[in-house]
């Protein structure tokens, strides 16, 4: 069934309570002693991921026992489809090789049926998410474009990238489940490829932006008043937008069915930063890993890298994650079909 706001509240209150660091098996320090780990990064350079994966690499390797180099990697393609496909199939199974995923590539095979199916979602060994996030529809100031609701009365254009990109998937899903008017030019590399072309005025927004990213690549835009922030995308309301009067996206969701197709959508932003290692990677590899995972999360170096980043950390630890990708993966067919209807042209 679709992912509910109180399982997610549920997961958030487990992990604000904390869990203790698994101990360590007597080899673990000499198990990636002398050797290096590839994080591959499903996305292109200078976006949102990019500068989330590259954050945690410069502080991981010092929480796994025999303090590893981690070596970040951009491997774009597929919405990470082509990063978790190289993982599944062809990487080492030893923990040397691990992944930073978009979720798109986690509900693609689940709401894209006629997708390459490059992995298989529920087989991958979740480390954990760095983040729950929240997303946006934001329009360039130049921009006839200055509320959600004129939206739904005026023709405009959005930008997206591909299929099982958010900024495309849910730039569709807003017009089949509100009635928004603009159209949807996909084919840009990225969200900083986008956010060019609404600067050049090719393009009048884009929705699907992940918010924590949106802050950190434009935060000039933010600072100059440079921006309408039109909608936020969140299963519950998020304080800091609601503070700017932003409205949420269940105000232009009418009919209970809708809703139901967005809730299944927008489920996936509770994993929103997943790092992932093979499926059928060795369990002492992924017992360090994991261990290592949460313990960078709360280290004190990291989170103040990642203020200075201006990205927001809300970690969830790996073994939640994969719960909640095997609900997400198990919903009833009769919604599953009308998703998949909402996010396509």
């Amino acid at each position: 069934m679709s992912l509910k706001p109180r399982s997610i509240n549920a997961s958030l209150c487990a992990l604000a309570v904390g869990s203790l660091l698994v101990a360590q098996p007597a080899g673990a320090a000499d198990y990636f002693a002398g050797k290096s780990i590839d994080l591959l990064i499903g996305a292109p350079p200078a976006g949102g991921y990019d500068i989330y994966a590259r954050t945690l690499a410069r502080h991981l390797g010092r929480y796994i026992p025999g303090q590893p180099n981690i070596i970040a990697k951009n491997m774009p393609g597929a919405a990470s489809g082509r990063a978790a496909g190289f993982l599944s199939t062809i990487a080492p199974k030893d923990g040397t090789v691990i992944a930073a995923i978009m979720p798109g590539a986690v509900m693609g095979p689940l709401l894209d049926e006629k997708a390459e199916v490059l992995f298989d979602p529920t087989k991958v060994q979740y480390l954990g998410t760095a983040n729950n996030g929240t997303r946006v529809c934001v329009s360039g100031i130049n921009s006839k474009i200055k509320t959600f609701k004129e939206l739904l009365t005026q023709k405009a254009v959005f930008g997206g990238v591909s299929a099982n990109d958010s900024t495309r998937d849910y730039g569709y899903m807003h017009k089949h489940t509100s009635g928004a008017l603009y159209d949807v030019v996909a084919g840009y590399s990225g969200t900083n490829d986008i956010g060019l072309a609404i600067e050049r005025g090719e393009i009048d927004g884009a929705c699907g932006w992940d918010w924590a990213s949106f802050k950190s690549q434009r935060p000039d835009w933010l600072r100059d008043n440079k921006v309408n922030i039109l909608l936020h995308v969140s299963l519950e309301p998020n304080p800091e937008l609601v503070a700017m009067k932003v409205p949420h996206v269940w105000e232009f969701v009418k009919t209970e069915q809708n809703r139901k197709v967005v809730e299944l959508v927008i489920g996936q932003q509770v994993f929103q930063r997943s790092y992932v290692a093979p499926p059928g990677v060795a369990p002492e590899a992924l017992n360090i890993l994991r261990t290592a995972f949460d313990a960078t999360m709360r280290d004190a170096q990291y989170l103040a890298d990642a203020d200075k980043m201006r990205i927001d950390i809300t970690a969830l630890p790996g073994t939640q994650v994969q719960d909640i990708v095997q609900k997400l993966h198990a919903t009833p067919k009769d919604i599953v079909e009308r998703a998949r209807a909402a996010i396509r042209p």
